[in-house]
């Protein structure tokens, strides 16, 4: 078996096997494998002794928010084999050379959305509780009320101010990519707007944005469903505008899905006669691990007498073996002899910094021990709001 680095025509092929394993319909094999060609994403591939391409990994490059920090990410997509080349263990092999690559490229972590959580796990990934979706009627938010201005979006028209809204927002929350104009298009992308039933609303006050909201008009045969996948704001009345305009919705909407980021829970903080309407949905169909584990202490938010050791256990990255003194100002390798204060392997390392996981919940786990030092670990460890809004 071979593994590398994907390039030309190969490209195609690999677009096939995953058009082939994830059921897709296709019309027009040749442009959307043009798509693929134009693409810079990494494309990684297994192949066999004859040549014959295997499966294929691709790893997108953006940048997610740690601590307020822009640091380099990796998101793995389109994991894919044929059928015929199943239990051969070729995407744990390409793993292992993607993985070690993305070290040395400066990646910090790498993020994934799991078929089965246990596959990943083998490899060194973690869950990662990535928001709540609430689903209600929109008479649950009567109550709210908003005044000032309500302007729907129109393909082709600028995102900047929904872009300026969404970073500004973003850097609240760990894991939340950092996005440029491009991807902000993709997200708010509509090519027939009555067709495809997408729209997106900002909310001004005077001359100032303070939200706005993204949703798909979702066909039901007993009622509509309102699918909110992003909500935006930047102060409280942003976000009681949300709340106010959904409750518009009575006549039109049997349902309301609305997505909010980890750490900001609707069930405390509705104000509404019928709250027992709300049912609260976790999203747990994301995983994350560290592929630099100094550079993501580093990043993260530490107290100012910050002072404590971490023993990393590893799979797949060889660089991240050893025991690192962490302070407020440096992460070094440890010279002491003594046991490291945590002993944990790569994927609760990234659990615990992203804030994904609380100390008392990764004492629990099984691949973690707490030796000493636990009031300072308290400290650091912390639970961290969380919003993911990518896909790839």
């Amino acid at each position: 078996m071979k593994i590398r680095q994907l390039k030309g025509n190969e490209r195609k092929d690999a677009y096939l096997i995953s058009t082939f394993c994830f059921h897709v319909r296709v019309e027009n094999e040749e442009e959307g494998a043009k798509k693929s060609l134009a693409s810079n994403i990494e494309d990684w591939g297994a192949f066999d002794d004859d040549g014959t391409l295997m499966a294929r990994i691709l790893n997108n490059k953006y940048e997610v928010y740690v601590d307020g920090t822009p640091v380099s990410t990796g998101g793995i997509g389109a994991v894919s084999t044929l059928p015929e080349y199943r239990n051969t263990g070729a995407i744990k092999e390409i793993f292992k050379a993607l993985l070690k690559k993305a070290y040395k490229n400066g990646e910090v972590i790498s993020t994934l959305y799991p078929f089965n959580h246990e596959f990943y796990g083998k490899v060194g990934y973690r869950t990662a509780t990535k928001m709540n979706t609430y689903e209600f009627k929109p008479d649950v938010l009567s109550k709210y009320r908003f005044n000032g201005t309500v302007k729907r979006y129109n393909p082709g028209e600028p995102v900047t101010d929904y872009l300026k809204l969404y970073n500004g927002f973003a850097k609240k929350f760990n894991l939340a990519a950092v996005r440029d104009e491009k991807m902000m298009e993709d997200h708010m992308k509509v090519e027939h707007l009555y067709k495809d039933r997408r729209f997106c609303y900002m909310f001004s006050e005077g001359n100032k944005n303070i939200g706005y909201i993204l949703f798909t008009d979702v066909f039901d045969p007993e009622a509509a469903i309102l699918d909110a996948d992003e909500a935006v704001w930047n102060c409280r009345e942003g976000f009681n505008a949300i709340l106010a305009f959904i409750g518009r919705f009575t006549a039109d909407y049997g349902k309301v899905r609305l997505n909010l980021p980890m750490g900001i829970d609707l069930l405390r903080i509705i104000d509404s006669k019928n709250a027992y309407g709300i049912e609260k949905h976790c999203q747990q169909d994301f995983m994350v691990r560290a592929v630099n584990a100094v550079r993501l202490l580093e990043a993260i938010d530490k107290p100012s007498d910050c002072s404590f050791t971490v023993k990393v256990s590893v799979v797949i990255i060889p660089e991240n073996i050893g025991i690192f003194y962490v302070t407020s100002s440096k992460v070094s390798v440890s010279k002491s002899k003594k046991k490291a204060d945590i002993e944990l392997n790569e994927g609760t390392l990234a659990q615990l910094c992203l804030g994904v996981l609380n100390l008392d919940e990764a004492c629990l786990k099984a691949d973690v021990k707490v030796n000493s030092n636990e009031d300072m670990l308290r400290k650091v460890f912390t639970e961290k709001k969380i919003f993911v809004g990518e896909h790839f």
